[in-house]
């Protein structure tokens, strides 16, 4: 039988944690890494989430790998805690999915991805009313 994207990902989201927006903030407080994943484009259309590091998707199993010489510095080790993600919240199950292959035992992505995040930020400003 062949498995379609849709069994890929439900598979891979069997195996990682799915953290959402509101818990990000935690995750970077204990140590763990916050990455984002798309594409050039996608990050000047949609914007930035501050204190991610942006490693796209084609070369993040060699910027993680914590015994590789392309690592980043950030990595520290197999049980470091690390959320991917994408624009929708789709790749960054499949590549978490891989850092969990990988080795990684706190592997997770942003569930919605950074289009969720987003408005979840925005619901947390205060409005023009709110300015007394």
């Amino acid at each position: 039988m062949t498995a379609t994207p849709d069994d890929l990902l439900a598979e891979a989201r069997a195996r990682i944690a799915r953290v959402t927006p509101s818990e990000l903030a935690a995750v970077a407080a204990e140590g763990g890494l916050i990455i984002d994943i798309r594409p050039c484009e996608q990050r000047q259309r949609e914007g930035a989430l501050d204190g991610a590091l942006v490693i796209e998707r084609n070369v993040l199993e060699w910027r993680l790998d914590p015994t590789g010489s392309h690592r980043i510095p950030e990595v520290r080790g197999y049980d470091q805690r690390v959320v991917v993600f994408c624009s929708a919240g789709y790749a960054s199950s499949l590549a978490a999915a891989s850092l969990a292959d990988l080795g990684f035992t706190r592997a997770a992505d942003l569930d919605g991805g950074y289009l969720a995040w987003a408005k979840w930020a925005r619901r947390r400003l205060p409005s023009d009313d709110d300015s007394g």
